[in-house]
């Protein structure tokens, strides 16, 4: 499957271009998701699907190295993020939209491992994938599982932002 949008251009016409680190990252991301989306469902090797992924798109702006951190370290963690992911979910897993279980992997995979990304912006990052990629509400459930899950990978960062 081929997703034919950008995410730089919401369907907000307020919404401003991310600039620099945020545009480059930005477009990673969504790359990612999709890459990681095709993984899921065609069960392709992660090292042909970045090759593709890199001959088939304009990566002058990406974040190549975001892009190929989180498609090999998705699919190394699956099991340690699927479990933390059932939890909080209203439904199996297996029962997710393969978007969403994308996005809500990729998001897992930031707030686990990078500390360096503020978990605000790992929450509205994966709400803007799902707003552009997903079901009509599913940015709403990608946002109520992170909202669970940011507290418990990122304690303290939460804790200190509700002051």
């Amino acid at each position: 499957m081929t997703f034919n949008s950008d995410i730089d251009n919401p369907e907000q016409p307020d919404a401003k271009p991310a600039k620099g680190k945020t545009a480059t990252r930005r477009k990673a991301r969504s790359l990612a998701m999709q890459a990681l989306y095709q993984w899921h469902m065609a069960g392709q090797s992660i090292n042909e699907i970045e090759a593709q992924f890199r001959v088939d798109n304009d990566f002058s702006g990406v974040d190549g190295g975001y892009f190929s951190e989180i498609l090999h370290g998705v699919p190394s963690l699956k099991t340690e993020l699927d479990e933390l992911l059932v939890p909080c979910l209203d439904r199996p897993l297996d029962e997710l939209d393969p978007v969403e279980l994308a996005i809500l992997r990729l998001s897992l995979f930031e707030l686990r491992n990078r500390v360096d990304v503020p978990y605000r912006v790992v929450i509205n990052e994966g709400i803007e994938l799902a707003k552009v990629y997903g079901a009509t509400d599913g940015h709403k459930f990608v946002n109520g599982v992170l909202d669970k899950l940011a507290p418990q990978l990122r304690e303290a960062e939460v804790r200190a932002n509700k002051r």
